[in-house]
């Protein structure tokens, strides 16, 4: 019997689900980004339902109680802090790696959040 792959895909929350613009709040996570229910369900559909795992540096306890509030629980597996084997990860602080140390080190200096720029 062949084993199905099944795509997991990690999520960051800051700066990608919630409205999270730089001001850092341990006991407030902002609400959920415009358009988020719309993605994480055309993300469902058009990979054949991966397995969505939230991914941040918070209280996993305040996490997952935001996401039962924002009614944004049903579209994944579990909360983690742990960055687990993965298929790709979704982040708004990331540098994709394609190879060269030296353009790596260009794109690290020009680095800035999507909402500073």
């Amino acid at each position: 019997m062949k084993k199905e792959f099944v795509i997991k895909i990690l999520i960051d929350l800051d700066g990608v689900l919630n409205q999270y613009s730089g001001n850092y709040d341990e006991n407030y996570i902002p609400g959920p980004k415009e358009g988020v229910r719309n993605f994480l369900k055309k993300l469902k559909k058009e990979f054949s339902n991966p397995k969505l795992y939230l991914f941040s540096s918070r209280n996993l306890l305040l996490v997952s109680k935001w996401l039962i509030d924002n009614h944004l629980d049903k579209y994944f597996e579990d909360v983690t802090n742990i960055k687990n084997q993965t298929y790709i990860i979704i982040d708004d602080r990331a540098i994709c790696f394609k190879g060269n140390y030296n353009e790596t080190l260009k794109e690290l200096k020009n680095f800035l959040p999507y909402y500073k720029n």
